[in-house]
């Protein structure tokens, strides 16, 4: 008689349902896995048949066959430990087929039949209610992170043993039930308040945040660059249950969810090295799996240092930035991640870092700043669409006790120009009656976002406005995105101030940060 246990794999973001197939066959004893896959999944072979023995079970002596369908799918990890023990267990007549009805099973064995952590149960979890499935047997550990999907009962499985006494009605497992603790307020690493002088760039940090605009930060070593970025997110709007659920399933499937925390809910931070290869980046890998630019997906890529990371490491990033998802191709398929990041990079102006700086001289040759300078190229610079310079803080501010606006009150006023983006653009909550709507959220969310036609619909400029972005075209020499990001830029710092229309005062406010000329 042939078992059949449904469990799941996960492919890029997304689960796929596998079919673990078991049944005996002619031969000596022992177990054989088909269904492409990995060595991790062959290895459950020693790890089932121990931790059948450890849960008090006779383990079959047979030769036993385990299908994972569909073949085309690549199996790997451990995830399947629990399945194909199951499978052997319905098999030898311990427990009936129909006792795991319209049921997913997940899980890692260890020897003596306890359930380790597995990664991914999220996207799994979607993807069983998708299919219809509703009940979950997952690692107690991760019933947390399970229950985030609703209309989903999970049960929550510590060991092998329990679940067979569970489903042969001896003990029986309670439905995993979600914590209703009231959400634990925003952390802010640093608070603007903090942060001494630098209100113009502090005032371009906060259209940066309103808009979800990319920031290009220049000055001296010690001028503050790397605190103002790691302030940023302290003034980012909340986000919300769907955008929370979007980047907890990156990183579950990337196992980078904190322990004790399933529900990522502040907007993440990522500040990779200089050192990091481009995989590392955008990620990669014989099984692609998700880069760093997808783990700061809606929250912020923080690069220090900008001109040391390698060419090749920088110039594999425009595309991204532009689509707002990374698409990595291999023999075997290609895989997409999100990747709607909000890029903030810092830099010195040259190698010794004092070039044009107002007390210490620059010990650089001019051939030197400009090679240095040029190491970003021309079509980087132009996809960031603020460039400010952050100069030295003066002696009296930083000794002085005064502290500037709070992080929080710069947050309400970002806050309140993102509700009017959101207005604009017809992104509203799907949250209704504590369930998650199946319907998919429109893919501009904020001003950044916005594309050819939503540009020519909300960022008509006025007859004095036009004259301006006329000359500025002609002197700055504006290529055709520069032009559309100045008015999507100028877009924001309207919805700062409230106001319906683009007024040249916000055009000429936003030209400003197109980057200076420098050495060249």
């Amino acid at each position: 008689m042939l078992s059949r246990v449904y469990s799941c794999a996960v492919v890029g973001l997304e689960g796929v349902i596998v079919e673990t197939e078991v049944d005996f066959t002619n031969g000596l004893p022992g177990m054989t896995i088909v269904g492409l896959p990995d060595t991790a999944v062959q290895e459950s072979r020693e790890r089932v048949q121990t931790a059948v023995k450890n849960a008090g079970l006779h383990f079959p002596r047979h030769r036993i066959v385990v299908n994972l369908a569909p073949a085309s799918v690549r199996k790997e990890g451990p995830a399947y430990d629990l399945p194909i023990a199951l499978g052997v267990i319905i098999l030898a007549g311990y427990l009936p087929q129909d006792s795991i009805q319209n049921s997913i099973v997940i899980g890692e064995l260890s020897l003596d039949g306890v359930l380790r952590h597995t990664r991914g149960i999220l996207p799994m979890a979607a993807t069983a209610r998708a299919n219809g499935y509703t009940r979950m047997f997952v690692p107690e550990a991760d019933a947390p992170e399970a229950a985030l999907i609703p209309d989903l009962e999970i049960i929550p499985v510590r060991s092998l043993a329990d679940l067979y006494a569970h489903l042969s009605n001896r003990r029986i497992i309670e439905p995993y039930r979600p914590s209703s603790d009231p959400l634990e307020p925003l952390f802010t690493p640093t608070d603007f308040a903090e942060v001494k002088g630098h209100e113009h760039v502090k005032r371009a940090l906060e259209v940066a945040a309103a808009g979800g605009h990319n920031v290009l930060m220049v000055g001296s070593p010690g001028a503050g660059k790397t605190l103002l970025a790691r302030a940023l997110p302290g003034i980012l709007p909340e986000m919300s249950i769907e955008e929370s659920l979007d980047v907890t399933r990156i990183y579950s499937v990337a196992d980078q969810l904190p322990a004790g925390t399933p529900l990522i809910r502040h907007r993440p931070f990522r500040a990779p090295h200089h050192t990091i290869s481009h995989a590392g980046l955008v990620g990669g890998g014989n099984i692609p799996k998700p880069g760093e630019i997808s783990l700061a997906h809606r929250g912020v890529l923080f690069l220090d240092e900008f001109p040391e990371f390698g060419t090749r490491v920088l110039e594999v990033m425009r595309q991204p930035m532009e689509d707002k998802t990374v698409t990595i191709s291999r023999a075997k398929g290609s895989l997409t991640f999100s990747a709607n990041f909000q890029l903030i990079a810092a830099m010195n102006p040259c190698p010794c870092g004092y070039y044009g700086d107002s007390l210490k001289a620059c010990s650089c040759a001019p051939v030197v700043v400009t090679k240095y300078q040029k190491r970003i190229s021309g079509p980087l610079l132009d996809r960031i669409d603020i460039h400010i310079e952050v100069p030295r803080v003066d002696y009296e501010k930083l000794s002085g006790n005064r502290l500037g606006e709070t992080s929080e009150s710069i947050r309400a006023r970002v806050q309140a120009a993102r509700d009017r983006q959101n207005q604009r653009f017809g992104v509203r909550s799907l949250q209704t009656s504590g369930k998650q709507s199946q319907e998919t959220l429109h893919s501009v969310v904020c001003n950044a976002d916005m594309r050819i036609g939503e540009i020519r619909q909300f960022c008509q400029l006025q007859a004095e406005g036009q004259s301006l972005m006329r000359a500025a075209m002609s002197q700055l020499q504006l290529s055709a995105r520069a032009y559309h990001r100045i008015l999507k830029l100028s877009r924001t710092i309207a919805d700062l101030a409230g106001s319906e229309e683009i007024q040249s005062a916000h055009l000429a406010e936003a030209l400003q940060y197109r980057p200076k000329i420098m050495m060249g």
